[in-house]
């Protein structure tokens, strides 16, 4: 195989794994504070979930004795960044780095969720 073989293969989107501990938590917190739903459960207990919003999948897996990390979970974009980052302080989210204008283009901040992953959320700011 060499790097020509693969330029033919169309990537799609793709879905974000976390671990959490208390997935039925977790699951709360992207529904009522992000707006997400759930299109996918497994197990008995429940131990794996899919969760969709637009167009942003997440897949959550139980995993009681996880333990954060210390850098970004994942990166998502949306359309009104200012719009959920006030939601986010509402619903008085822990924010680990706040609302700001970066050189490389975007404004964005960074939250975590219950759990303490980090998510890097993102817009694009218009030319000036």
């Amino acid at each position: 195989m060499t790097e020509a073989d693969i330029q033919h293969i169309t990537f799609g989107r793709a879905a974000p794994g976390l671990a959490v501990r208390d997935i039925q938590k977790a699951y709360a917190f992207y529904a009522h504070v992000l707006g997400f739903q759930k299109v996918f459960e497994n197990g008995d207990p429940v131990g794996f979930m899919v969760l969709e919003k637009d167009g942003a999948e997440i897949h959550l897996s139980q995993s009681r004795d996880f333990r954060p990390s210390t850098v970004n979970a994942f990166h998502m974009f949306v359309d009104d960044i200012a719009g959920l980052y006030a939601i986010c302080q509402a619903a008085n989210v822990r924010i680990i780095k706040s609302l700001q204008d970066k050189d490389y283009g975007q404004r964005a901040f960074v939250f975590a969720d219950p759990d303490g992953n980090r998510i890097d959320v993102g817009q694009a700011r218009l030319a000036p």
